[in-house]
Formats: C-alpha cells, sequence, structure tokens
C-alpha cells in the first residue's frame, strides 16, 4: 500500500507528482495491467519461457562480441 503524507508548503501538483512516483515505484500498475484479464498458467509458462529464450539469446549475442 502507498501512503502518502503532505509536507509543509506542498501544492496539490507536488504531491500528485510524488504519489505518482510511489504508485510506480511500487508496481501496483504493473500489477494492474497483468491482472486486468485472467491468464491461463500454461500461458503464463509459455510467455516466462519465451522471455528466457530471449534472454539467453541477447546473453549469447553480447557474449561473442
Amino acid at each position: 500500500m502507498v501512503k502518502l503524507t503532505l509536507r509543509e508548503r506542498e501544492t496539490a501538483q507536488e504531491a500528485v507528482r510524488r504519489f505518482r512516483k510511489l504508485v510506480e515505484r511500487s508496481g501496483i500498475k504493473k500489477e494492474i495491467r497483468v491482472r486486468e484479464f485472467y491468464e491461463k498458467p500454461s500461458e503464463t509458462k509459455r510467455r516466462a519461457r519465451l522471455r528466457a529464450q530471449r534472454r539467453n539469446r541477447r546473453e549469447r549475442m553480447l557474449g561473442r562480441i
């Protein structure tokens, strides 16, 4: 949970800007995007496997240089 306490002499715009940064850093937006639609467990595993393959391919390509 993100909590924001207003500082002395802080404008509303500054507080909103700090709040947005806190939400982004906490990963809430990313989690909401992931949970927006149901994804079958097999699809989750498949996406993780493909992500790992891309990561390995990228590491191999960078290792050759």
